[in-house]
């Protein structure tokens, strides 16, 4: 493979570069730089910016706004926006529900839904997990019974993102109890706002409010929030997490904290010099960079490929990308922990902090909320059986 950027390619590349360093506010991107959480008015902000030029749903048919890139394009947009510090667009809007219901849902759901999930003025969470099944998602118990031309949606999803700020939820849930159980299973939209749901926020090892527990207390939903057909949401479900597998890897952030690194090694002060005339240290993030470079072309041939697949056919490789790509975030944020070391401590109350100049005081947060990188989206275990499966038959 040709790993060079045509004179093309390179324009395009140095546009977006431009693009994401002068009209995303600099603010928002330091705080992305720095492994600190983002308030949903910053989220909200950034993401309306990449719409109003085009740039938030870049993975969407043309029709519903996206563009007609080539793979290369594709991860040259992807490359630069995670370098250049920009928050990815929402996750649950752009590569999860949107991309799901422009395959498969109908025309009315696509005019009512999709152009309101790009501009982000519906924010979308994920009711994916329960209790007693995550890695084994298909074990959901989440059931919704057709009652008078509704359902209605009894039982509790977990670990749901950023529920607190959500307008809607999508949600698998059990529609045949007596079906084998991916086969029972049915993809939902749900208003937050419907009576009977209830939202409980879950804190987690860094300090941070992420996830949430949503409890349904026989929440009634129309009929037509049903997308594609009844017991094929497994199907869906299947489609909508390729996606997020494949954009998991996030291999720019993993550069973009590469770089922070050496930066923060050269001002560390250590033994008359600075951390960065550590041998061994400059050997560990070398060996880094090399795995981060042949993930990197192993993600160029998975993007390259999806073109030539059915949009409802999910490529299994992207479980690949999710297991090598999470591994390297978990590597990248321990090699900042070990670099900042006892500076990588949150800031007190009283700001006196003088690592809090240099963003170190976020790394330790960081650091412990990276630790779940390896488990959603289908935790890594899942995904080696998945590829046992599709590419050993096993």
């Amino acid at each position: 493979m040709d790993l060079r950027f045509t004179p093309e390619e390179i324009a395009f590349r140095d546009e977006l570069r431009r693009f994401f360093r002068t009209e995303i506010p600099a603010e928002i991107r330091r705080k992305v730089s720095e492994g600190r959480h983002l308030s949903k008015d910053e989220i909200v902000t950034s993401h309306r910016i990449l719409n109003a030029h085009g740039l938030a749903t870049p993975n969407w048919p043309v029709a519903w706004g996206g563009k007609d890139w080539s793979p290369v394009q594709r991860y040259i947009f992807t490359e630069e926006l995670q370098r250049a510090a920009v928050p990815l667009p929402l996750q649950f809007n752009v590569y999860m529900v949107g991309p799901v219901i422009a395959a498969f849902g109908s025309e009315e759901q696509k005019r009512r839904f999709l152009p309101a999930t790009a501009n982000l003025d519906i924010w979308w969470c994920q009711g994916f997990s329960e209790p007693g099944a995550g890695s084994d998602l298909a074990s959901l118990k989440t059931r919704a019974e057709k009652r008078d031309g509704k359902y209605v949606v009894s039982g509790q999803k977990a670990w749901t993102t950023l529920g607190q700020h959500a307008d809607w939820i999508f949600c698998l849930v059990r529609t045949d109890r007596e079906a084998k159980k991916q086969r029972g299973i049915s993809f939902l939209l749900i208003d937050m706002k419907s009576p009977g749901i209830t939202v409980r926020p879950v804190l987690t090892i860094d300090g941070g409010h992420e996830v949430n527990e949503v409890f349904f207390d026989e929440v009634e939903v129309p009929a037509e929030n049903l997308v594609g057909e009844e017991n094929k949401g497994w199907d869906y479900a299947k489609f909508l997490l390729a996606n997020e597998r494949t954009g998991i890897a996030r291999i720019g952030m993993s550069k973009q904290r590469i770089a922070r690194a050496k930066r923060l090694a050269r001002e560390v002060q250590a033994g008359g010099g600075s951390l960065w005339d550590d041998v061994d240290l400059r050997r560990r993030v070398a060996a880094i960079e090399v795995e981060l470079k042949a993930l990197e072309i192993t993600q160029m041939r998975v993007v390259a490929a999806q073109r030539h697949r059915d949009a409802d056919k999910p490529d299994p490789a992207s479980s690949i990308l999710k297991i090598k790509g999470s591994e390297l975030q978990q590597a990248t944020t321990e090699l900042l922990l070990d670099i900042a070391g006892p500076y990588a401590q949150p800031a007190q109350e009283d700001g006196r902090n003088a690592a809090a100049e240099h963003g170190m005081d976020a790394i330790a947060p960081l650091y412990f909320n990276a630790r779940k990188v390896s488990i959603y989206g289908g935790s890594n275990e899942i995904q080696r059986n998945i590829i046992a499966k599709a590419f050993l038959g096993l």
